[in-house]
C-alpha cells in the first residue's frame, strides 16, 4: 500500500460522484436521473480521467431511491457503457440498514460507501443569514458494524467516509476487530457544516490521524473544492469531484456534465506531474473482486 504521507508520484485516483439526493435539474441541468444518463455520464467522466463513479440511485423521475431495481439498472447501464469501478452510497436518513444491505447483496458493486459516524449535517446561506436545512445524519456503530459484515460476506470494498476526526478515529477499533481490513481506502469530507471545516490545514491534520497505508481521497464541496483538490494533489492523494459535491468549473461558470468536472482536475493533476491512475491500478491496489 502507498504510504499517507507526501508521495508526489503516485498515481491519482479520480472518483466521479455523479448524482447526490438532494440537488434536482432545477438547480443543474446536467444532474442524472435514468438508468441511461447515469451511463452517459459515467462515460464522459471515465474519459475524462476518472476510474470509479460513485452513485446514489434515482427513479427515472428524479426522485432519491433506495429500491434494487433501480439500484441494479443503473450499475448495469453504467458497466455497459465503460469499464469505470462503480462505487454505491448506502448513505440514507430513515432507511433501514436491511434495505441498503438487500441492494448491496443484489448488486454488489465493487465498492459501497460506508459513513463513519454520526453528526449535525446541514448547510448555510450567509446571504439569508439562515441554513437551508440542518438535520442529525445519524451513523451508530451497531449500523457501521452491520453494513461492514454485509459487504465482507458480499465481497464488496468499503470507501470509508469521514466527515469529522472523530471518523477517523473509528477506523482504528474496526481494524482491530477485523471487521475492516487492508487495503483500506478513506475519504476526507470536507466542508460540510457539522464536520470538518474546508482548510488545507485540517486537510493536513486528517491525513495525520490515518491508520498506516490508508488509501485516500479528498472530498470537497462547491467551488472550495478546486483549492482544496490542488492541496490533495500535492500531498499525494486521490480526489473526488463531481455533480453531488460541486457544480461550477470556475465562480458563475457551471459544468456542462460530470465529465466537464473530471477533465479540470485530471489536468490540475498532470499539471503538477500526478499520473492519472488507470481503472485496472486502482482495481489491483484495493483488491476488488466485483465491478
Amino acid at each position: 500500500m502507498f504510504r499517507t504521507e507526501t508521495d508526489p508520484s503516485r498515481p491519482a485516483m479520480i472518483t466521479c460522484a455523479l448524482s447526490g439526493v438532494v440537488a434536482d435539474r432545477a438547480q443543474c441541468a446536467a444532474i442524472p436521473y435514468t438508468p441511461e444518463e447515469y451511463a452517459a455520464e459515467a462515460k464522459r467522466a471515465y474519459e475524462a480521467g476518472a476510474a470509479a463513479v460513485h452513485v446514489h440511485a434515482r427513479s427515472p423521475d428524479g426522485r432519491p431511491s433506495f429500491e434494487i431495481v433501480d439500484y441494479q439498472a443503473i450499475r448495469d447501464a453504467i458497466v455497459a457503457a465503460c469499464p469505470v469501478i462503480v462505487n454505491l452510497s448506502t448513505g440514507a436518513v430513515g432507511v433501514s440498514v436491511e434495505k441498503r444491505l438487500a441492494y448491496l447483496d443484489a448488486v454488489k458493486p465493487a465498492v459501497a460507501a460506508l459513513n463513519m459516524g454520526s453528526m449535525n449535517y446541514a448547510k448555510y446561506s450567509e446571504k439569508r443569514k439562515d441554513f437551508v436545512f440542518d438535520f442529525v445524519f445519524e451513523n451508530p456503530i451497531s449500523e457501521i458494524r452491520a453494513l461492514l459484515a454485509g459487504m465482507n460476506t458480499a465481497g464488496i470494498r468499503p470507501e470509508c467516509e469521514c466527515f469529522d476526526l472523530g471518523h477517523v478515529g473509528t477506523l482504528a477499533p474496526l481494524l482491530d476487530m477485523g471487521l475492516l481490513a487492508p487495503p483500506l481506502q478513506v475519504s476526507l469530507i470536507l466542508g460540510v457544516i457539522g464536520g470538518i471545516p474546508g482548510t488545507v490545514a485540517n486537510l493536513v491534520h486528517a491525513v495525520a490521524q490515518l491508520p498506516p497505508g490508508a488509501d485516500w481521497e479528498l472530498v470537497a464541496l462547491s467551488l472550495d473544492q478546486w483549492r482544496l483538490l490542488a492541496a490533495a494533489a500535492a500531498m499525494g492523494g486521490n480526489v473526488r469531484v463531481g455533480l453531488e459535491d460541486n457544480f461550477y468549473l470556475s465562480a458563475g461558470q457551471m459544468a456542462r456534465s460530470n465529465g466537464d468536472l473530471v477533465e479540470k482536475a485530471a489536468r490540475m493533476l498532470r499539471d503538477i506531474g500526478r499520473p492519472l491512475a488507470t481503472v485496472e491500478q486502482c482495481r489491483e491496489r484495493l483488491s476488488l473482486v466485483h465491478r
